[in-house]
C-alpha cells in the first residue's frame, strides 16, 4: 500500500504555530542588533499616551545606551514645541524621537497625533547608523499605537512646514 501524499501547510496554523512563529519573529528582530527596549520606556510610554502624571509631556527622545538598550534621554515639557525638540537633536548622532504634535487640520479643527521620528543624520557615524536603523523595529514595537513613523537624515527632512506637517495631516 502506497501512502497518499500529504500537503504541507493545507490547514490553517494552529494558535500554538502562530505563537511560536511571532516569538520567533520577534526574537529575530531583537537579535538582529542585540539591542532590548528598557521597561522604563514601555511604561512612561502607556502613561504618555494618556496624559498621566508625571508623564504629560510634549515629547521624548530616546538613545541606545552602551550599544544595548533603548533608554529615555530627554523628556520635553509640555509646553515645550516641534523647534525645542529639533533643538535638543544632536548633529552628529542618530536618535529616536516620539512627539504628541499639535495642528491644524485640513478642515481647520485643532487635532494632535503621536509621530515616531527615527533621526539618523548622515553625519552619524556608520556605526551609529546601523545600529539604530537595526534596532528600529524593536522600539516601534514597544510604542504600540503609534501610527506615524517619521526617518529623517538632515535638517531639511525635519522641517515643519515642508515636510513633517504634510506628512501628519494625511493621518489627521
Amino acid at each position: 500500500p502506497v501512502a497518499s501524499p500529504s500537503v504541507v501547510g493545507s490547514s490553517p496554523p494552529s494558535s500554538t504555530a502562530r505563537a511560536l512563529f511571532q516569538q520567533r519573529h520577534t526574537l529575530t528582530v531583537t537579535m538582529a542588533t542585540g539591542v532590548a527596549v528598557s521597561d522604563e520606556v514601555s511604561t512612561s510610554f502607556q502613561k504618555f499616551k494618556l496624559q498621566q502624571e508625571p508623564f504629560k509631556l510634549r515629547y521624548f527622545v530616546y538613545e541606545i545606551k552602551d550599544k544595548k538598550t533603548i533608554v529615555i534621554e530627554k523628556q520635553g515639557a509640555r509646553e515645550k514645541t516641534y523647534e525645542d525638540l529639533v533643538e535638543e537633536l544632536p548633529e552628529k548622532d542618530s536618535r529616536y524621537v516620539l512627539i504628541d504634535l499639535e495642528f491644524e487640520s485640513a478642515d481647520g479643527r485643532p487635532t494632535s497625533k503621536l509621530v515616531f521620528i527615527s533621526w539618523n543624520p548622515d553625519t552619524a557615524s556608520i556605526r551609529s547608523k546601523m545600529l539604530y536603523s537595526g534596532s528600529k523595529e524593536v522600539l516601534k514595537s514597544a510604542l504600540n499605537g503609534v501610527g506615524i513613523h517619521i526617518n529623517a537624515t538632515d535638517y531639511s527632512e525635519l522641517d515643519f512646514e515642508t515636510s513633517i506637517l504634510p506628512t501628519v495631516k494625511k493621518f489627521a
